[in-house]
């Protein structure tokens, strides 16, 4: 039997309202959480991220690992570093690309261990 979405009741819960409104940040930081996910809404950048999870690598490396043309790659790599994803340093000709701190790897890993535990429900 499907289960409906909305309460067939109203009835507030105020200790739930106000347990909810000690832990919710200010409208503008929930703005800027949104912005910063919907870094992670494509796969193109997950890709990069995930290849970047082996160490540094040029932006010619990324290309070749992912098949994809180097303009391609370095818009991306524009995007993830405007959002503090990934942070690059010149080496001669080449620009090399890491992991800004291993909070990217844990927002990648949670994410991927929520997908695993969704599987095998």
């Amino acid at each position: 039997m499907k289960q409906s979405a909305i309460c067939q009741e109203c009835h507030i819960h105020k200790d739930a309202l106000e347990k909810a409104g000690m832990i919710m940040p200010d409208d503008e930081k929930l703005f800027n959480l949104a912005e910063f996910f919907k870094v992670f809404g494509d796969s193109t950048r997950i890709r990069i991220i995930v290849a970047l999870l082996s160490g540094p690598m040029c932006v010619c490396d990324i290309s070749a690992l992912l098949e994809m043309n180097q303009s391609a790659i370095s818009h991306q790599l524009r995007l993830l570093k405007t959002h503090r994803l990934v942070r690059s340093r010149r080496e001669g000709k080449s620009v090399i690309y890491a992991l800004d701190d291993d909070h990217v790897a844990s927002i990648l890993f949670q994410g991927l261990n929520h997908m695993d535990e969704a599987e095998t429900v």
